[in-house]
C-alpha cells in the first residue's frame, strides 16, 4: 500500500546477477545506495522486504558493494530500531569489521553512531575488537588509524571508566607511538579526554595510575619523539594533567 508492488519488485530484481551481467554491472551498488531510502519508505514494520536483499547485497563479491552498505548502515540501524538492529544488523556489522580496509573503514566512519544504538550489554562486546582497527591491510593508510583515534574520543562516553581503563588505554597509547605525526596528534586529544573521563566521574586512581604509565612511558623514553609526546599532552590537556598532579602530591 506504501509503494506500488511492482516498483518494489523491481528494485529487489537489482541484485540478481544476471541483471549486473547483461544490463549494468553498477547496479548492485546502486541498488545497495539506495536501499536505507527504500527502507525508510517503506517503515521497519515492512523490512522483512528488504531483508534478504540487503543480506545478498552484504554478501555482493564486489567490495565497492559491500562499502556503501558499511557507510550508511548506521542510518539503517536508527530506522529499523534496536530489537532489529540487534537481530538482523549486527551479524552484518560483525562481517564488516573482518572484511577489506576500503570496507572497513566505512563502518569506522560512524562506529560511534552504531555503538550508540546497541545495548549495553552488546555494545560491550565490541570493547575488545575496538583494537583490531589499528591493524589495517596497509600501514601506510595512517588515516585509517586517525579515524579510529577520532572515533574513540566519541565512544568513550559509551563505556564506563573501568572498561576504558582495561581496553580502550591500550590502544591510545599504541596510537601514542604511531610513526605518522598527524596520527599521534589526535591520539594525545585522546589520551585527554580519557583523563578527563576518569576525572568526570571520578575515578582518581585509574587517572593516576594512567598519568604514572604515561610518565614511564613517555616523559622518561630514550627517544625524543617519546619525550616530545609528553610535552605535547601536557599541552592539549593542562587542566586534566594538574588534576592528577594535585591529587599525587597534594
Amino acid at each position: 500500500d506504501i509503494i506500488p508492488q511492482p516498483l518494489l519488485a523491481q528494485y529487489l530484481s537489482m541484485t540478481d546477477p544476471a541483471r549486473a551481467q547483461t544490463v549494468d554491472t553498477e547496479i548492485a551498488k546502486h541498488c545497495a545506495y539506495s536501499l536505507p531510502g527504500v527502507a525508510l519508505t517503506l517503515g521497519r514494520q515492512n523490512w522483512h522486504c528488504l531483508k534478504d536483499t540487503y543480506e545478498t547485497l552484504a554478501s555482493d563479491v564486489q567490495w565497492k558493494v559491500r562499502r556503501t552498505l558499511a557507510f550508511s548502515i548506521h542510518e539503517l540501524a536508527v530506522i529499523l530500531g534496536d530489537q532489529l538492529t540487534a537481530a538482523d544488523l549486527v551479524p552484518i556489522f560483525n562481517g564488516f569489521l573482518k572484511d577489506l580496509d576500503e570496507v572497513r573503514i566505512g563502518v569506522l566512519k560512524h562506529l560511534y553512531d552504531f555503538l550508540k544504538l546497541l545495548h549495553a550489554d552488546k555494545r560491550r562486546e565490541y570493547l575488545y575488537q575496538l583494537q583490531e582497527f589499528v591493524v589495517t591491510d596497509n600501514s601506510r593508510n595512517w588515516r585509517f588509524r586517525y579515524e579510529l583515534a577520532e572515533q574513540l574520543i566519541l565512544i568513550l562516553e559509551l563505556y564506563n571508566p573501568n572498561d576504558v581503563y582495561d581496553y580502550l588505554r591500550h590502544i591510545a597509547l599504541t596510537l601514542c607511538s604511531d610513526k605518522v605525526s598527524e596520527v599521534r596528534w589526535i591520539s594525545f586529544k585522546l589520551v585527554v579526554a580519557i583523563l578527563q573521563k576518569f576525572y568526570a566521574n571520578s575515578a582518581n586512581a585509574l587517572g593516576l595510575s594512567f598519568i604514572n604509565e604515561l610518565v614511564v612511558r613517555f616523559r622518561h623514553s630514550s627517544k625524543w619523539v617519546g619525550r616530545q609526546a609528553f610535552a605535547f599532552i601536557c599541552q592539549v590537556g593542562m587542566f586534566s594533567l594538574c588534576f592528577c598532579v594535585y591529587i599525587k602530591f597534594g
